[in-house]
């Protein structure tokens, strides 16, 4: 992979031996605090190094011991001539208000892990927030679909990793769908996988399955709504009433109603006959990830590389000067 930080992005002959250049430069100093797992602190702290940004690591108390080691392994490593200081460990839970007040300091925070950790921290700094707090992920099966390949795709998406933030947690179906043998096999499948079903009001009521108290639902586990609609458009409807803008994809062989829904859908990630477990900074290409972000400012997704860098503006002159424009 090529050097990311002073990549020149853009230049510009403004006037006689008057160039500008558009770089690519670091974001700074990042905060990120992640829950349990501590294979994201060896992620996060690869993608840091190479995108020249300082790093304080807040790990769960669940992996206290093995961040620990983690960090001694990664800073030990570190050449001199970029400095093991780069990367500082947060053990204590306590500290993490007052690293939240640091906004001369700290830059950027990524929360990542549950609901409650992303929202108590964006109410509790100045700091630009980069994250998710929802991954309530929809699966729209039109009447176009090929059946086979939609099961293929709900089964997956539902069962891979159900904990993850890219699994599906709302199936929408064509209403045309609902008396087909294949819909009643699909349905026959994830009970019989141990998910259990939940509908919307049109869904419960056809299917006998209780009836969701709300569609905003993430479930992170073995279970789904369920939810029946007359056409593709109410299906964008209803992802961008009730979704969380991370990956949201559409089952279906009628490629006017693909372009439709690809084109309209505004989530971080939209795909077409694919599983919404793809959304993942490794499937992606960009080697790991910092995180998914379903914020429209800066990155967008997954967050790699690029999403860790800015850019700046180098002018280089000869003496011009403005002089009013003359």
């Amino acid at each position: 992979m090529e050097d990311p930080i002073g990549h020149v992005l853009k230049k510009t002959e403004l006037a006689d031996g008057l160039v500008l250049e558009k770089t690519s430069s670091p974001l700074g100093v990042l905060l990120i605090v992640f829950e349990s797992r501590p294979d994201a602190l060896v992620q996060i702290a690869s993608l840091a190094i190479r995108s020249g940004n300082g790093l304080l690591l807040k790990g769960g108390k669940e992996a206290r011991r093995s961040n620990a080691i983690l960090h001694k392994v990664i800073t030990e490593a570190i050449p001199e001539s970029v400095g093991g200081k780069l990367i500082g460990l947060v053990t204590s839970r306590e500290e993490i208000p007052d690293l939240l007040k640091l906004d001369d300091v700290i830059d950027l925070v990524i929360p990542r892990g549950s609901n409650k950790l992303v929202s108590q921290i964006k109410n509790s700094t100045k700091i630009p927030v980069l994250g998710h707090a929802d991954g309530i992920c929809h699966l729209y099966v039109d009447k176009s679909a090929n059946m086979n390949m939609a099961k293929r795709i709900v089964l997956d998406a539902k069962l891979d990793y159900p904990a993850a933030c890219n699994a599906m947690e709302t199936l929408l179906v064509h209403k045309d769908l609902v008396h087909t043998i294949l819909f009643n096999d699909l349905i026959v499948d994830l009970r019989s996988e141990g998910v259990t079903l939940y509908g919307g009001p049109r869904a419960s009521a056809l299917l006998n399955i209780p009836e969701v108290h709300s569609f905003h639902l993430e479930y992170s586990s073995l279970a789904c709504t369920i939810e029946l609609v007359d056409d593709v458009r109410a299906a964008i409807d209803h992802i961008h009433e009730h979704g969380s803008a991370h990956t949201d994809c559409i089952i279906a062989e009628d490629q006017e109603v693909v372009d439709l829904f690809l084109g309209q859908v505004d989530s971080a990630a939209v795909f077409h006959n694919a599983s919404t477990r793809f959304c993942d900074g490794a499937r992606f290409g960009l080697g790991a990830e910092v995180g998914i972000s379903t914020s429209r400012i800066h990155a967008r997704g997954p967050v790699g590389v690029e999403g860790l860098l800015t850019t700046r503006w180098i002018l280089r002159g000869s003496g011009q000067v403005v002089n009013g424009d003359k």
